[in-house]
């Protein structure tokens, strides 16, 4: 409501015009103009759908699995009619909501170290932290510990929701902004389609189906997204540059 009371609108000069070109286009033509968008990506845009890519991979891997992994690996049980599968499914959901509450605290501080260290350096240490987080459920034995963990997502769930906005939106065009966030949300979508097409297959295949394994997956994926952050070219640095060469 603050946002729908205090937000103005500046809408294009040439808004009928816009108006009347869409209609002529027709549905099917701006769809096929919005996949299409994929292959017009600047550079870095490119370079940040891979970091996007692993890192949503984890999330869904972690949404999807969590809870089964849980119960199974921590509480040793795999029947959902028991009281312990139910305690341990309620538990996730207290561990959801505290990496939730980190990440609300968290993203007061990233533009913080931002500031000293680059917002790619920010995003690749926030998804180390992720990564630890998600592998350090296979070790973990007492339920309370888990919490622990979820501060490690939680710090990477502020990133992922903030620095990888910040720097595309210092490369995008600005007639084009919304059409290449639009766009870079692809990246949200694909992972998980992929997360939800291979992750079952891969269990049943490689692992005989213990769910932990998904996390494990995870952990990995969210470290492979961080050291993805080392490619992206983050125009914030080379201004930063350009003012110490002055």
């Amino acid at each position: 409501m603050w946002t729908v009371l205090k937000t103005k609108e500046y809408p294009p000069d040439d808004l009928e015009k816009l108006k009347e070109e869409n209609a002529s286009k027709g549905v099917f033509t701006g769809l096929a103009e919005s996949f299409m968008g994929i292959f017009q990506m600047p550079k870095t845009m490119v370079q940040l759908s891979f970091v996007q890519f692993f890192s949503w991979f984890a999330l869904f891997a972690m949404w999807i699995y969590t809870t089964s992994a849980v119960t199974s690996h921590v509480y040793n049980t795999s029947d959902p009619t028991s009281e312990l599968y139910n305690e341990g499914a309620d538990w996730v959901g207290i561990c959801f909501a505290v990496y939730n509450g980190i990440a609300a605290l968290v993203a007061f501080l990233l533009p913080i170290v931002a500031k000293r260290v680059s917002r790619r350096i920010t995003h690749l240490l926030a998804l180390f932290c992720g990564g630890i987080g998600l592998l350090s459920i296979y070790f973990v034995q007492d339920p309370s510990l888990l919490l622990v963990s979820m501060v490690g997502v939680g710090i990477a769930w502020a990133s992922i929701l903030s620095m990888p906005y910040a720097m595309l939106s210092s490369i995008l065009p600005a007639d084009k902004m919304g059409y290449y966030m639009g766009v870079f949300n692809f990246f949200i979508v694909i992972p998980q389609i992929v997360a939800a097409g291979i992750l079952g297959f891969l269990l049943k295949s490689l692992f005989g189906n213990v769910s932990v394994y998904a996390l494990v997956l995870g952990g990995i994926s969210m470290f492979i997204a961080g050291l993805l952050c080392l490619i992206v070219q983050d125009n914030e640095e080379a201004i930063d540059y350009a003012k110490e060469k002055e």
